[in-house]
């Protein structure tokens, strides 16, 4: 599943094309995706200009000047790409088959050049969803949204209330939505390596008795914010189904330190371990014994 620099990546490569622009036609190749669409979605945005794109977490949101914000998930094989009528698709033809191009923005840009911008999504886990601007964030998929780990907002002092008086597993943790909104499961394993933490410790280890962070709580924060940008920088990961709008693939899985490295020696230097694969609530999770404890 696409993660959130997955999704900043697409937000990044999508802007170019659709902010400033007017959707002179939303085309919906079938009725659904994982879910409805919503009712009179193509009717209430025919028309209307495309004022900017943000993110929360792991959804992409388009706000239009009419009021309505449209939210997209990628679900497990949902991409973007771009395409323009006058010079073809950016770079170099697509892998995507187009049987499973399910929605099409027909797009006037600024300069009264035509635009396609087309999502493609074979497994169909992805949904989109819209409201007015100032309900959007009421939506049962995104009001228990926890804390973005991006920016100077994700500290210490932030994980400490978080973590405190909790057995569960650190990663675990990490993981939990309603605390850190858009960390996912490779970028939880890069960031607990690069912090010399291990995988299995109970996070309230990292609070001290007063509440306060331990210096290894502000550390874990560093390194999240570090490997998110890292990876945003990079394109995100391409494993399966994740390419750029342009059609380029991400390239941050050839940085993966312990993702999916099961049995090459730690990289980290003077360890001497070797990365080991165990299963946590059902998701693998990729770590060294000897230097993440």
């Amino acid at each position: 599943m696409p993660e959130l620099p997955e999704v900043e990546t697409v937000r990044r490569g999508l802007e170019p094309e659709m902010q400033g622009a007017t959707l002179e036609r939303l085309e919906l190749r079938r009725p659904n995706l994982r879910f409805p669409f919503p009712d009179n979605m193509a009717a209430r945005l025919q028309g209307v200009k495309i004022t900017s794109l943000s993110r929360r977490a792991k959804y992409l949101m388009i706000h239009f000047d009419n009021g309505f914000v449209l939210v997209c998930h990628l679900g497990m094989s949902g991409s973007f790409r771009t395409q323009n009528s006058d010079i073809g698709e950016r770079h170099h033809e697509h892998a995507k088959i187009e049987a499973h191009d399910h929605v099409i923005f027909h797009l006037k840009q600024s300069n009264d050049e035509q635009a396609q911008v087309i999502y493609n999504d074979p497994r169909r886990f992805g949904f989109m969803f819209m409201d007015k601007a100032h309900l959007i964030h009421e939506s049962p998929h995104l009001s228990a949204l926890g804390l973005e780990p991006t920016g100077n907002q994700l500290s210490g002092e932030a994980l400490a209330p978080m973590f405190a008086g909790k057995a569960a597993p650190l990663k675990a943790a990490l993981l939990d939505q309603k605390l850190i909104a858009g960390l996912g499961n490779i970028y939880v394993c890069e960031a607990l390596w690069r912090s010399g933490l291990s995988p299995k410790r109970k996070a309230g280890t990292l609070v001290r008795k007063d509440g306060k962070p331990t210096a290894r709580c502000n550390d874990l924060a560093g390194h999240i914010r570090t490997v998110i940008a890292d990876a945003i920088q990079a394109g995100g990961s391409s494993l399966r189904d994740h390419t750029q709008t342009d059609g380029t693939l991400g390239y941050f899985q050839h940085s993966f330190a312990v993702y999916d490295q099961e049995g090459m020696p730690c990289r980290k230097q003077g360890c001497g371990g070797t990365i080991i694969r165990i299963v946590q609530s059902g998701r693998s999770t990729f770590y060294c014994p000897t230097c993440q404890r």
